[in-house]
């Protein structure tokens, strides 16, 4: 018989938001143990992830509070401003005064936050390196490739059987591996979602004038086309069609690929040269009917996966993560059981309205934005140009997207768990 090994948590997912909960939480005094389907080196390569991601502010400070952030600082663009346009062709709120533009600008609200940008684009690939970096340092022990095939809970312990046979056993078991997830799925948490029948076409591109740290996301008929700054004068492209024109473009050919993109985006992208892969990500709602169960949680994607029309999907699960590792240090702290059922409802109380409220009002957002319709078109346009006028409704909306607002976990504030 496997001999058992005993943690305070399993968390099953080395991803981003699971790895940097295994980091939260080892800095919270706690033993975990990362199990992951896929190697460490695997998620290093530049083909394994093409996505950037749009880090709130307020989430940086949480990377920079778990020791991440010198790593990750050269490789992130500031976002001083973000220009949001609606219209049948992207450039209107840089080429001419429109009404149907939001224009957000960080030092509108600098005073509040010591001069941060309203976020900072990062590649997925260097966020990935860092987490595994911190990750080794820190000596958690990270078993990968490992799958997890079974999860038990009784009233003392969860038990985790890997493929290899391996049996652990800890306090507390954190489903943290993505919208698939087995632990969630081992609960028997529903989830309630669709698809939008999109996908995002991601790719890298060298641009031949500087961006001026300015991120463009154009609602166009067929769905968002976002240009968003990353170092080195480059820039992400996440290009929302239906997903069939969504893999035909991923599968033509580079000169055929580059026609379509400046035929469509040419006036703007003047001068864009793509380089690396490109990748296709289908695009769907995807929100757990529960966070936590008897010794399980869940955070991430796992708990919820949203349309990235704000960037904001990441962000949010690293809000659970630091929302999970301080309850959890401070429940180890007074002596409590980590997957009693009183512990984990702190969890659950404190995330639930946030995730519900931001994935209902993206899918909203997605829903008003992704048409034509004229009378939907006109509302929304006079809704933008009001908003755009009224100061302090556009520095509340860059509150939020900064993930400033509300009752943030001490990693939010970077400050230590």
């Amino acid at each position: 018989m496997a001999e058992t090994e005993r943690y305070d948590i399993i968390i099953a997912g080395a991803g981003l938001a699971g790895a940097s909960f295994a980091l939260a939480a080892a800095q919270g005094g706690l033993k975990v143990v990362l199990v992951d389907p896929q190697p460490f080196s695997a998620q290093l390569a530049p083909s394994f992830d093409g996505r950037s991601t749009a880090i709130a502010f307020s989430t940086f400070r949480m990377l920079d509070a778990l020791g991440l952030g010198e790593t990750l600082r050269p490789h992130a663009c500031r976002m001083d401003h973000i220009l949001v346009t609606d219209g049948r062709r992207p450039g209107a709120a840089s080429k001419s005064p429109s009404p149907a533009f939001l224009r957000f600008d960080a030092e509108e609200i600098g005073g509040r936050t010591g001069g941060e940008p309203l976020g900072y684009m990062v590649e997925n690939r260097r966020i990935r390196a860092a987490l595994a970096e911190a990750v080794t340092a820190a000596g958690i022990e990270v078993r990968a490739p490992a799958s997890v095939v079974s999860v038990e809970r009784d009233a003392g312990k969860a038990t985790v059987t890997l493929a290899d046979g391996s049996i652990l056993t800890a306090a507390l078991v954190v489903g943290a591996e993505g919208r698939g997830s087995i632990v969630r799925r081992a609960a028997g948490i529903e989830t309630v979602g669709w698809a939008y029948g999109q996908s995002g076409v991601v790719a890298t591109v060298r641009l031949g004038r500087d961006h001026g740290n300015v991120a463009h996301e154009y609602f166009l008929p067929s769905g968002p086309f976002a240009i968003l700054p990353l170092t080195d004068q480059r820039a992400s492209l996440v290009w929302t069609e239906t997903t069939r024109r969504a893999e035909a473009l991923r599968d033509a050919s580079d000169a055929a690929f580059q026609s379509h993109l400046m035929r469509r985006f040419g006036a703007f992208l003047d001068g864009v040269s793509v380089e690396g892969p490109r990748f296709v990500y289908p695009l769907s709602l995807s929100l757990a009917e529960k966070l936590v169960a008897p010794r399980l949680a869940l955070i991430g994607d796992a708990a919820h996966g949203v349309h990235p029309v704000a960037g904001q999907g990441l962000n949010m699960g690293l809000k659970d993560a630091a929302a999970l590792a301080e309850i959890l240090a401070e429940a180890a702290r007074l002596g409590e059981d980590l997957g009693a059922e009183t512990v984990l409802e702190r969890y659950a109380r404190w995330r639930r309205f946030d995730n519900a409220a931001l994935a209902a009002g993206f899918d909203a957002f997605v829903r008003l934005f992704s048409n034509d319709i004229g009378p939907v078109r006109l509302m929304r346009d006079l809704g933008m140009a009001a908003v755009n006028r009224i100061g302090p409704l556009r520095r509340a909306f860059m509150q939020e997207a900064g993930g400033a607002t509300g009752d943030l976990p001490r990693l939010l504030r970077g400050e230590p768990v």
